[in-house]
């Protein structure tokens, strides 16, 4: 017997990464907002590699936090171990990874969701989605006792639960994630609203019992000594942290894998949702790199609080008794005792092209879509797209135009950019190479791209501001300081040129130039002139914007012309069809995707260079007829 049972403005459908960010945006916006899991217990879950960041991933924990999300703060105080990654690669890559407590993040997720001002948390399954008779607008929720929940937007945040099939080599089973039950009834009222549903795969590797390890064979793996938080409103930490390990597959490791692919259900054609390219399972690695004689595999705990271990690189679909066999050929893991087992999942996603950039749906007002169901993989991009469409969502209910952030802005713009443009037929992962302006987007500096934006919408509290903008003008202030002093070509000088086998100098010479020279760095200067007192965020951010200064103009430039065909509109009311001089294939895409920009057209999949400049010559036309 269905009831209603409360009434408010935001719906959110899962209570993962992409849920929590937007159940915190809505409700921090002034929306009554309700999230709903299966299981409490499982919110903030980890299911897969219990870590936060990494290569790109870190940008977006960063950006997240720069707009005023949850991710990076909750990071911070349950992180075991710290890295930035890509160091030696130059600023525009560098990344910040973190090992986590998986169970004290999840704890902690929960708890400030618990405490957050006009939210309520539930325990149910939601099985259909309500709208109005036309099929076109949000009015509400249903859950599987019946208990019907009204609200003027959804955000769907399902992750991998959606008709979730675990499986282990033949075998197969109706489930989500570590055990838990699958959403299988909402699959049909997304279908019953004509929404595309895609199927996607993806997997998590084996835990292993610490004790039955020998870590004496493998490669210590230890934080940074100086710990970089995620969020720019955690002051310094110093805390002791753990070891993760490194060890490596081998011939024999091949061999055992080899020798049983037909027992893959990847080989079989058991699977037939499609997995992410860029984090393979072992068997697809072995048959993808033949070439390859071993593979890297990272030990890492899984918190402190148990003999978990995570096997990191070893994601597998393989029957248990072969993922042991070939496991015990690992150099320290030949008496190794597995508590769960690896495991492939597969589950249903939406076409993403679906949605316009703001993560609402074309065709259902109200209707927003976050995280893994959108075709994207990882915790980072999830709570990357969950708070903008948290944001989106209340921004619509309060009358305001969404945020949209571009690819020149960020990268969450760029993740959503491709999710929505391009659409994906694989799980999507977020890589430094996507972005075209990655110099620009480095996660130094997402405060001063972001917080700004995060200030108008009002998720960055007047305190918090203050304090980046007395930041951003001692950063100003440095660089105007080193770019107006000159030193001498005196014998200290000289000699700290020397040292460095840096060009010698005849005659005075500014700092900033010195800076320049990539043999020199900020910290160094004071060997030579007296440097003010700066907290390190600062004196990195006035190193990188001196030292690479002429590349970031030139990335300026380069903005500034892709700003100018993302302020080229396209009016909603464009029938492709009629336009002369574009390709069948152009017109379908483009009234599919229906871009809102001529720079977003130009990005589409199958929009040639042809094309656009048919489509310039028509919207000239279009616009000088209404005029």
């Amino acid at each position: 017997m269905d009831y209603f049972a409360g009434s408010y403005d935001v719906a959110v459908v899962g209570a993962g990464h992409a849920g929590c960010e937007a159940a915190f945006a809505a409700a921090r916006l002034g929306c009554s907002t309700i999230i709903f899991s299966i299981n409490l217990d499982s919110i903030a879950n980890m299911p897969c590699n219990p870590n936060i960041g990494g290569t790109a991933k870190g940008h977006l924990v960063r950006e997240i936090d720069a707009l005023g999300g949850e991710m990076g703060k909750i990071t911070d105080k349950t992180f075991i171990q710290s890295k930035i990654l890509n160091f030696s690669k130059g600023p525009a890559v560098y990344s910040l990874r973190a090992q986590v407590d998986r169970r004290q993040y999840q704890i902690k997720m929960k708890h400030a969701l618990e405490l957050q001002e006009n939210l309520d948390i539930r325990q149910a399954e939601i099985v259909e989605i309500l709208t109005d008779e036309s099929k076109t607008k949000i009015i509400g929720v249903k859950t599987h006792t019946g208990a019907i929940f009204k609200c003027k937007a959804v955000i769907l945040t399902t992750g991998t639960y959606l008709q979730g099939r675990i499986i282990i080599g033949d075998i197969s089973y109706s489930g989500g994630p570590d055990g838990l039950f699958p959403a299988n009834k909402l699959s049909k009222s997304l279908s019953d609203l004509k929404i595309h549903l895609l199927r996607f795969k993806t997997g998590t590797p084996a835990r292993l019992n610490r004790r039955s390890i020998d870590f004496t064979k493998m490669t210590e793996q230890k934080g940074d000594d100086e710990i970089i938080p995620f969020s720019f409103e955690t002051e310094s930490i110093k805390k002791d942290q753990v070891s993760c390990w490194l060890t490596y597959t081998n011939k024999e490791t091949h061999d055992i894998i080899r020798n049983n692919l037909h027992r893959s259900p990847l080989y079989s054609g058991d699977i037939t949702g499609i997995g992410p390219r860029y984090c393979p399972s072992i068997e697809d690695k072995i048959v993808r790199f033949a070439d390859k004689e071993r593979h890297q595999v990272f030990v890492e705990p899984m918190g402190l609080g148990t003999e978990e271990m995570y096997l990191q690189g070893m994601s597998s679909s393989l029957p248990e008794d072969v993922q042991i066999e070939f496991m015990k050929t690992i150099p320290g893991l030949e008496d190794v005792k597995v508590m769960r087992s690896a495991y492939a999942i597969e589950y249903d996603g939406i076409d993403a092209t679906e949605l316009k950039l703001s993560l609402e749906h074309k065709k259902i007002e109200g209707l927003f879509a976050a995280g893994q169901i959108n075709g994207s993989s990882g915790y980072e991009e999830a709570a990357a797209q969950g708070i903008v469409a948290g944001i989106n969502a209340a921004m619509k209910l309060n009358g305001r135009e969404p945020m949209i952030l571009d690819r020149s802005q960020a990268y969450i713009g760029v993740l959503i950019d491709d999710l929505v443009t391009k659409g994906t037929k694989e799980p999507y992962r977020m890589m430094t190479s996507r972005a075209e302006y990655r110099l620009l987007l480095r996660q130094d500096n997402a405060d001063l791209r972001l917080t700004p934006i995060g200030k108008e919408i009002g998720l960055i509290s007047d305190e918090r501001y203050e304090r980046f903008l007395q930041k951003k003008q001692l950063v100003e202030k440095e660089i105007d300081r080193i770019k107006n002093t000159y030193l001498p070509p005196s014998e200290k000088v000289l000699s700290y040129l020397e040292i460095r086998n840096s060009t010698l100098i005849k005659s005075g010479i500014n700092l900033a130039e010195l800076l320049r020279r990539p043999e020199i760095s900020y910290g160094s200067l004071s060997e030579i002139c007296d440097l003010p007192q700066l907290p390190r965020e600062v004196r990195e951010q006035v190193e990188i914007s001196v030292k690479y200064e002429g590349y970031i103009k030139r990335q300026v430039q380069q903005v500034e012309q892709f700003k100018k065909l993302e302020s080229r509109k396209i009016p909603d009311k464009i029938e492709y069809a009629s336009i002369q001089n574009l390709r069948l294939e152009a017109k379908q895409k483009l009234s599919q995707i229906k871009p809102g920009s001529i720079g977003q057209a130009s990005r589409i999949t199958g929009v040639s260079p042809a094309d656009i400049t048919a489509l310039l010559i028509y919207l000239e036309q279009f616009n000088r007829s209404r005029n």
